[in-house]
């Protein structure tokens, strides 16, 4: 029996214990594993084709190596342009020995493992880890207690604003009061210098009008 596969976009004829080379492929040596789509089977009795592919059939291959393929050169080059480009590469790849090729409606032998796939024992702690988060919950509940001792700190605020009111007032007003008489001070002192200083301007203005009398007698006499 014969059968055509469809791996890494590419398509492969295989039989049982053939080893073929594929495109890489996620897994360890030793893992048995599923080789894409089965496009056509064949046998003695006759050959199957896939629309496009087979429903039920499958081909299990032992992974037997991961490695790289010989170094291949690539070279580039314009000529009269002094261009020139040389890289290799070496294309990854896995090797697979065909262990079974299972027909529609019949039971593979060959069971399928992995020994790098760990899905299933990183879902086992998440299981656990769900109880753990129950706790968390049951911490909030001190969390509403919390809040009447904070309502009674917002009630003692208003109590201390108040006192805080009245004592402000009582304090504006012994503040103002010697205010008002450093004002009566400044008034009754500006009212004593005030006059000390208009007398001396009526001295002096009496001085000189006798002087301007004295000097009309003498320009009268003269003009006679």
């Amino acid at each position: 029996m014969f059968a055509v596969i469809k791996t890494g976009g590419k398509q492969y004829r295989v039989a049982a214990g053939d080893e073929i080379r594929v495109e890489k492929l996620e897994g360890a040596a030793g893992d048995t594993l599923a080789l894409g789509d089965v496009l056509m089977m064949g046998s003695d009795a006759g050959v199957t084709v896939g629309s496009p592919v087979i429903e039920g059939a499958q081909v299990i291959g032992e992974l037997l190596d991961t490695n790289r393929a010989k170094k291949i050169i690539v070279f580039k080059k314009r000529r009269r342009k002094n261009y020139r480009r040389k890289a290799g590469h070496r294309q990854w790849g896995t090797i697979v020995r065909i262990a079974e090729i299972v027909a529609p409606g019949s039971k593979a032998k060959t069971a399928l493992k992995s020994t790098t796939a760990t899905p299933k024992a990183a879902e086992a702690p998440k299981a656990k880890a769900a109880p753990e988060k129950a706790p968390a919950k049951k911490a909030a509940a001190p969390k509403a207690e919390a809040a009447p001792k904070k309502a009674a700190a917002k009630k003692a605020a208003p109590k201390a604003d108040a006192k805080a009111e009245t004592k402000a007032p009582a304090k504006a007003a012994t503040k103002k009061a010697p205010a008002k008489k450093a004002a009566a001070k400044t008034d009754t002192k500006a009212a004593a210098k005030a006059p000390a200083k208009k007398a001396p301007a009526k001295k002096a203005a009496a001085t000189k009008k006798p002087a301007a009398k004295k000097a009309a007698p003498k320009t009268t006499g003269k003009k006679g």
